[in-house]
């Protein structure tokens, strides 16, 4: 068993957190489903509510945690989720709960993706 590196556990957490409000978790999933397109902020702050100065911040957070990407095009700010991220973390959880105690039965969250 591969002894766990304590600098990805420092950064696994660090983006649970920064996924760790009702808002930025919105976001990813409102993300995920515009992939792989994206959104504009506006488009965003249109679906959910959210105040843009607000907004902002909970992007910029996402953003830092390298959960999103954001690229411009013209005057437009393209807001995607960083899918190659989440999959790391994922991947880091799924390792956790699944392969090295198996506290979660794997078949059961292939079970709960399709």
């Amino acid at each position: 068993m591969a002894k766990a590196d304590p600098a990805d556990s420092t950064r696994f957490a660090d983006m649970f957190a920064a996924m760790g409000t009702e808002a930025r978790l919105r976001i990813i999933r409102l993300l995920l489903a515009a992939h792989p397109d994206g959104l504009v902020v506006g488009d965003i702050q249109a679906e959910l509510g959210i105040p843009p100065s607000t907004l902002s911040h909970h992007l910029e957070k996402l953003k830092n945690e390298d959960l999103v990407t954001v690229e411009r095009q013209g005057t437009f700010l393209w807001y995607r989720a960083n899918t190659e991220t989440l999959q790391e973390l994922l991947t880091f959880l799924y390792a956790e709960c699944c392969t090295r105690n198996k506290a979660v039965k794997p078949h059961l969250i292939v079970k709960l993706c399709k």
